[in-house]
């Protein structure tokens, strides 16, 4: 399956897009996920820490994701 992945702030440069697109296995998880786009984009590693939101909701290691999820990289955030 065809998954789109949304991209902000600083995972934006890192992907040098605003979206990227991968082919993932019909099980696939937020694992997976993850695992494939830091070998894909390994600077991504170098972030202390990113989260994963599909269809506006934080998600879980374990969570399956769906062909028409909406999928986001949501970097970390700091202010003051």
């Amino acid at each position: 399956m065809k998954i789109n992945v949304l991209a902000f702030g600083v995972a934006k440069d890192i992907f040098g897009s605003g979206e990227v697109s991968l082919e993932m296995s019909n099980d696939a998880t937020i694992y997976n996920l993850k695992y494939l786009l830091e070998q894909q984009y390994p600077r991504l590693k170098q972030l202390s820490s990113y989260m994963v939101a599909v269809n506006n909701e934080y998600a879980l290691p374990g969570d399956t994701i769906h062909e028409r999820d909406e999928v986001a990289i949501i970097p970390p955030v700091s202010g003051g």
